[in-house]
Parts: C-alpha cells; sequence; structure tokens
C-alpha cells in the first residue's frame, strides 16, 4: 500500500513538471511566434488563420488523440505529445529561413496539437492518481504549476531571448527595401536559435518520460466507448462547461484593454499615484513615453496572473470542500464581480472585471475532474471530447465582439453573465447527483 502510494507521488511530482515547463515553454514559443510573423506580410485573413490553427488543433485532434491514449496508454501519450511539440518547434527553423508563412502555419498547427495531446493525456493521469474525491485539489494543484510556468516565462523571455527592441510592422513598413531585408534577416537569425534550444530541450524532457517508471494506470477500453459516452449527461454537460468558460475567459482577456480604453482609464491611472506607480514598474518605463493602450495593458497582468494565485488556493480548498460547490461559489463570484463592473464606472470597474481572473482560476481542472468522475477506463476518451470543447476560445469571444459593436461594453457582459451562470448551475447540479438526490 506504502509503496503504492510513493509511486503515485512520484508519478505526480513528474506531472506537475511536466505542466510547469509545457506551460513555460508554451509562453516561450509564444513571444517568439511574434517575431516569426513579422518576416511575413499578412493579410488579415492569414492573420486569423493563426489563431484558427491553435483552437483548430484543440476542434480536429481532441478526440483522436483520447482515443490513441486508449490504445497507448497515459505515458506514452505523453511522450508522444512532447514529440509533436518538439517537431513544431524545429519546423519554425525552416519558417524562418525561407519566410514561408504555409510552413510558419503548419509548424504551429503541430505545436497546438502536440499542446492537445498533452492536455488529454496529462489530465486525466492527474486524476487517476488517487482516490477520486481528491481528483479536483490534484488537477487544481498541477494546473497551478501550470500557471506558475507561464507567469515566469515571459521575464525570462524578456531577459535572454527578447531583450532587443522588435521594430513594429509601421516601423518596417517605412525603412528603405535594403535595410527592410537586413532587418528581417537579423531576425529569421534572433529566432532560430531559441527554437532549436527549445527543441531540444523537449526532446530531452520526452526521453526523461521515457524511461521514467510511472505507474500504469489504464486497461483496455471497451467497445463502443463513445457511444457510451455520449449517453453520459454528466460528461456532455461538463463538456459544455469547459466551452463556455474557455469562451468566457478567452473574452475578457482579449478585450480588457478595449474596455478600459472605452471607459476613459488611462486618465484615471496617470492621475492616480498608485496606480500610475503600478503600470510603471510593470512597464519599465516612464508612462510619459508608453501609449494609452500599454498603459492599460499592464493591467492585463493581474487578470492572468489570479489564475495562478486562484489554483493554490483552490487546491487545499477542493480536498475540504465538496469541489463542485466550490465551482459553484467561484463561478457565482465571476457573475458577481462582472456585475459590479457593469454598472460601475472607474477604479471600481476595472477591479472587479480584473478580479474575475482569480474566479476563472479552479474552473477548468474542476469540470474537468467532475466530467471524469465514473468513467474508469473511459477517460481517456472522455479526456478528448472535453479538450475538444476548448474549441469556444475560437467561438464566444467573436460573439462577444459582435455584441460590443451592437450594444456597447457594458451591455455586451451580459453574454458573460450568462455562461457563469450555466457553471454556477452545473456545479450545483453534480454536488446534487454526487450525493444522490
Amino acid at each position: 500500500m506504502n509503496q503504492s502510494k510513493n509511486n503515485y507521488r512520484t508519478a505526480f511530482i513528474f506531472l506537475t513538471s511536466l505542466f510547469f515547463l509545457w506551460g513555460f515553454i508554451t509562453v516561450l514559443v509564444d513571444s517568439l511566434i511574434p517575431r516569426i510573423r513579422d518576416l511575413f506580410t499578412l493579410t488579415y485573413f492569414q492573420a486569423g488563420l493563426v489563431q484558427f490553427a491553435f483552437f483548430g488543433a484543440y476542434f480536429i485532434l481532441s478526440i483522436p488523440a483520447g482515443f490513441l491514449l486508449s490504445k497507448i496508454g497515459y505515458k506514452k501519450g505523453i511522450v508522444v505529445g512532447l514529440i509533436t511539440m518538439a517537431l513544431g518547434c524545429f519546423l519554425f527553423y525552416p519558417a524562418a529561413s525561407f519566410r514561408e508563412f504555409n510552413i510558419f502555419l503548419l509548424a504551429y498547427f503541430i505545436l497546438a496539437g502536440g499542446i492537445t495531446v498533452l492536455q488529454v493525456a496529462a489530465n486525466p493521469y492527474v486524476a487517476v492518481l488517487g482516490p477520486e474525491a481528491g481528483a479536483a485539489s490534484r488537477l487544481n494543484l498541477s494546473q497551478a504549476f501550470n500557471s506558475l510556468g507561464t507567469s515566469i516565462a515571459p521575464i525570462l523571455g524578456a531577459s535572454f531571448l527578447l531583450s532587443d527592441k522588435v521594430k513594429s510592422s509601421d516601423e518596417i513598413s517605412e525603412l528603405t527595401a535594403t535595410a527592410r531585408e537586413a532587418y528581417l534577416v537579423t531576425e529569421a537569425t534572433a529566432v532560430q536559435t531559441p527554437f532549436l534550444v527549445i527543441t531540444s530541450f523537449i526532446i530531452l524532457l520526452a526521453l526523461v518520460f521515457v524511461f521514467v517508471k510511472l505507474p500504469k494506470m489504464l486497461s483496455s477500453a471497451p467497445k463502443g466507448g463513445y457511444n457510451l459516452l455520449f449517453r453520459k449527461q454528466s460528461l456532455l454537460l461538463g463538456a459544455l462547461g469547459i466551452f463556455i468558460y474557455v469562451g468566457a475567459e478567452v473574452a475578457i482577456g482579449s478585450y480588457l484593454v478595449n474596455y478600459f480604453y472605452d471607459m476613459g482609464l488611462t486618465a484615471v491611472v496617470k492621475q492616480n499615484e498608485t496606480l500610475s506607480s503600478i503600470a510603471s514598474t510593470l512597464l519599465g518605463k516612464d508612462l510619459e513615453v508608453v501609449s494609452d493602450y500599454g498603459i492599460l495593458g499592464a493591467f492585463v497582468t493581474f487578470y492572468w496572473s489570479g489564475a495562478m494565485i486562484g489554483r493554490f488556493v483552490g487546491s487545499y480548498l477542493t480536498k475540504i470542500i465538496r469541489p463542485s460547490r466550490v465551482l459553484s461559489f467561484f463561478a457565482t463570484g465571476a457573475v458577481i464581480m462582472i456585475l459590479i463592473s457593469s454598472q460601475t464606472m472607474g477604479i471600481v470597474s476595472m477591479v472587479s472585471i480584473l478580479a474575475v481572473g482569480l474566479f476563472n482560476s479552479i474552473m477548468f481542472p474542476t469540470i474537468f475532474s467532475l466530467s471524469l468522475e465514473g468513467l474508469d477506463n473511459l477517460k481517456p476518451q472522455a479526456s478528448g471530447i472535453l479538450c475538444t470543447m476548448i474549441v469556444g476560445g475560437a467561438i464566444i469571444p467573436p460573439l462577444y465582439g459582435y455584441m460590443t459593436d451592437l450594444y456597447g461594453f457594458k451591455m455586451a457582459l451580459i453574454l458573460l453573465i450568462g455562461c457563469y451562470g450555466y457553471i454556477v448551475w452545473y456545479g450545483f447540479r453534480q454536488g446534487k447527483e454526487s450525493i444522490g438526490v
């Protein structure tokens, strides 16, 4: 029994390290991608394809990844995901050399595909490493380290990989043909070495997982597994919850700067000594030389960092309180914060909408773990279905933007209140189901 617990603990440590590293690597890659995009003259359609490639990978590959896992197991699935990520990173090298957008798009899709396989494999693996009652707590803790990785990466990336200034598209267009060509060659060289380093590191990480001994937690999946899963109402409602949550989270994060600008918060920040000091510290510049959007963008950091803090707290809370109740409580908090923001202006409106990030924190891992309850050896396929619904991040934000065009930012928040309202209901429903009401 003790040996089994030790094996689980070792596996959990390795998996949590993996969560941290793939969050770290993903953000490092994201910080380099804009530099590669500068190498191309993109139409608006092509620029849109970049985001489509990322979310499209989740939509297209999640269910096949779940099917693959049911055949080869969690550990081999993680190795496949890492190798796929490494291939995607490596392909950015020729994309930069040849300045070929199609290679860049293929590389980004393959990279996103590797991340998809990791998501499908690692999330349910963490969930099964111990009693089912503690699945939400374990998954929140692992996701907290993922958020820690995404928080540290921009700092290190700025210090070691991106310390030199990147020209804007307007600045590039103003260069002479000779100067522009020289700049693009320099940019291509600047990103190639980091991508080779990242590729090598991911391959090394894959080798570690090849040789490390991890418990086999998966038996053969029954035939017709997907037919069984699509009759599981709890899973389908959870999948809708993932779709809605990711969409709402991305919608808020994507439009925060525009929302703040629409309320005229630049002047508020400059006039407030505390806020102006925070913005100046985060940006490392005097605010007089920073654009309005740049000043307001500094505060978006608090929205995303709230997820990291909340997941560490949520890991403890879901251990001592039924996860479904914690989920409903956090979703209710998000609704209240959005309502406050919609009815106020200035600092109160800004702080309340930023606080939604904290309440977002536990939603993905908790919905994920609740959706997997009682599915046993169908968990890999169920994970594929759940990860497919991450595509909500590509659908709800444009819908929110459309409503903003029609009715303004404040009224459009009604859509997000509806999204979080569903999650409140889902948490209550799962709580009743778990106690047999």
